[in-house]
Parts: structure tokens; C-alpha cells; sequence
């Protein structure tokens, strides 16, 4: 007697997945972004996103009425059908270590865009370009100084 096996493919039916037999979902590049820049934020040791220019033209959009922030700055994505890559440019705070920043940023970047998006995250490069001391800030830290001249 032999069995015959037959097999079908099947669309995957799990939770986030973005091809069912009800249809596709496509996912543009700018929400990837939106959800890394978030996600790279909220880690401890990150001062900022972005490099110079990139944080001109942010601290430019932010003091225009009714504009809002731009969660993407300092992200750049690649997405597919079903993974994802990300690149991040940061600022990073002195004293942390940055082995353990981009680690730390890496895993929650990882975290967050799989959870929301169903997307396999393939690699996240991170460049820190520069280091934050609060000396070189504009001075929102101190109290203002007072006139010289009246």
C-alpha cells in the first residue's frame, strides 16, 4: 500500500503577517523610519538623531508654528516584502559607553519594528557621529547670564 502525500502552500495566517489569503499589506519606508527613529530615542545615552545638517534643518522645522518633529531624522530604511534594513545616524551622550549604546539602540530598533510592522529586520547599522558634552550646549542648562550694559 503507498501513501501519496500531497502539499498545498498556504499563506501564513499568524498575527502580523503582511500576506494572508485576504490580501497583502504593503508598508512604505517612511513609517520604518518613523518607528526606528522612536525606538532609537528612547534608549538612555542617545542625545539626538542625525548629523549636523540633518539636526539644522530639525531645530529650523520645530520653530515653525504648527510644525512637528521629524521622528525620522537620522533614520534611513530599506524595505522589502517581508525584511527590513536600517541605518542610524546619532549623537551620543559622554560617559556612555558606545559599544553598549548601540547594542542597547540596535536590540529596541530590532524590537519595535518586527512587533509593529511583522517586517524581519535584517541588519541596523548605527554611526555615531558625534558625542554630546553639555559644556558645548547653548546654554538651556545654565542660568542665563546677566546684561554686561544697561
Amino acid at each position: 500500500m503507498s501513501q501519496t502525500t500531497t502539499s498545498t502552500a498556504v499563506a501564513s495566517t499568524k498575527p502580523g503577517a503582511l500576506t494572508t489569503s485576504q490580501g497583502h499589506t504593503t508598508i512604505a519606508d517612511t513609517v520604518v523610519s518613523k518607528i526606528a527613529g522612536i525606538a532609537a530615542r528612547e534608549v538612555t545615552g542617545v542625545h539626538n538623531l542625525g548629523g549636523g545638517a540633518s539636526r539644522a534643518i530639525g531645530a529650523l522645522r520645530e520653530r515653525i508654528p504648527g510644525a512637528t518633529t521629524n521622528h525620522a531624522q537620522g533614520i534611513s530604511v530599506e524595505v522589502g516584502e517581508k525584511q527590513a534594513a536600517v541605518d542610524i545616524n546619532l549623537i551620543a551622550e559622554y560617559g556612555v559607553s558606545i559599544a553598549d549604546l548601540a547594542a542597547g539602540v540596535r536590540r529596541n530598533v530590532i524590537a519595535s519594528v518586527e512587533r509593529m510592522t511583522g517586517l524581519e529586520v535584517t541588519e541596523v547599522n548605527i554611526e555615531v557621529a558625534d558625542v554630546f558634552i553639555p559644556s558645548e550646549d547653548d546654554g538651556d542648562d545654565e542660568p542665563a547670564k546677566p546684561a554686561r550694559v544697561q
